[in-house]
């Protein structure tokens, strides 16, 4: 236990300083506009932005975020001191509070036709801000390139590395506002829904289609394909939730590595050291549907959410589409599409991914 609160005050000294929501003028604004639906589950905060205090009440938002030219792929940089550089920064370039459902309903259906229909809603992990999550689905859609509407349901994260209790409450409490937004964004005209989610929002993401299959008989049609950055769930607790939802979505991802310390602390504070976003062995998971991309190779300081900030990776994973496709055909089909390995045991996949400059004895950078 005191080395746990060891390893945790060591988190906190070493944190650094939280980012900060800074609302600008568009004309200010360079780069690329990224406009992100928001459903929420926080109490809105006195200064006009969402915190960390619960709220029983779905509120609806817009956010556009202005993503900045000089950045390296997963990189986010927030202004220091009202010291705005539009060039390195993020920013905000409007704001909308939808006073109603139909609002929000009406607003985000405009955006669906004009992006075929399609959206993509990201759950955020432990220990995150608002803004911190706002920014980063905004970063991901554009760094992944990712198709159709961006949405973010933003959960109430205390926003502290010694709150992983309070979180996991707030996760438990937000599961029927992420059912709701799910039906929101389908209502509102989507055809195909995929969910992101990273961290602790995996187990909320899969306790929410747990929860719909539970009550509908099965997952609503429109949800097509899942994809959990660093899944923060005990594996069995992980396949008792899959067998609950019955057919799982397709596809179905998970990227994972043996190498994530925030992982390992998870297991030291739940007394659970198998978590599904380190395993090295995809035997428990043979049963299910799924693929595992190993990405450990890829990782760096904490290695807790590699696949949205690593660059070298994020360039690969224009190519995973690709490998989708080929997992119609014989397991030979899946390889040469991305460096590393693929490795199946019944129904699961496991592709242990590898820099480029592995494979070929080039420096990466």
């Amino acid at each position: 236990m005191r080395a746990m609160l060891l390893v945790c005050l060591m988190l906190v000294s070493a944190c650094a300083p939280r980012g900060t929501m800074y609302i600008v003028s568009p004309e200010l604004a360079q780069g690329t506009v990224q406009s992100v639906f928001v459903g929420t589950t926080r109490a809105l905060g006195p200064n006009g932005i969402y915190g960390s205090g619960r709220s029983e009440v779905m509120q609806f938002a817009r956010y556009d975020v202005a993503i900045p030219p000089d950045r390296v792929a997963g990189e986010i940089k927030y202004p220091k001191r009202k010291k705005l550089d539009a060039r390195t920064d993020f920013l905000t370039t409007a704001q909308v509070h939808y006073p109603a459902d139909p609002a929000f309903r009406a607003d985000l259906g405009k955006a669906l036709r004009a992006n075929g229909r399609e959206a993509v809603i990201f759950v955020h992990g432990f220990n995150n801000t608002f803004t911190e999550g706002l920014y980063r689905i905004a970063q991901l859609h554009n760094d992944l390139k990712l198709p159709g509407v961006a949405v973010h349901y933003s959960w109430a994260s205390a926003a502290e590395p010694l709150g992983y209790v309070y979180d996991r409450d707030s996760m438990l409490f937000a599961r029927d506002g992420l059912e709701d937004l799910i039906r929101e964004v389908t209502a509102a005209g989507a055809t195909r829904v995929t969910l992101v989610a990273h961290s602790m929002g995996g187990f909320l993401t899969m306790e929410t289609l747990r929860d719909i299959a539970m009550r509908d008989g099965r997952i609503m049609p429109q949800i097509s394909g899942v994809v959990l950055f660093s899944p923060d769930i005990d594996v069995d607790v992980f396949r008792m939730q899959a067998h609950s939802i019955g057919q799982l979505p397709q596809p179905f991802l998970i990227f994972g590595s043996g190498r994530d310390r925030v992982l390992r602390l998870s297991g030291l504070i739940t007394g659970q050291s198998g978590r599904l976003g380190s395993m090295t062995d995809v035997t428990p998971l043979s049963d299910l549907e799924v693929t595992y991309y190993d990405v450990g190779a890829f990782s760096t300081g904490g290695g807790h959410f590699v696949a949205g900030t690593s660059p070298a990776l994020i360039a690969l994973m224009g190519n995973i589409a690709q490998v989708e496709q080929a997992f119609g055909g014989d397991v030979s089909g899946r390889t040469g599409l991305l460096p590393g390995v693929v490795l199946t045991v019944r129904s699961a996949t496991r592709i242990i991914l590898r820099p480029v400059g592995d494979l070929t004895g080039q420096q990466l950078n």
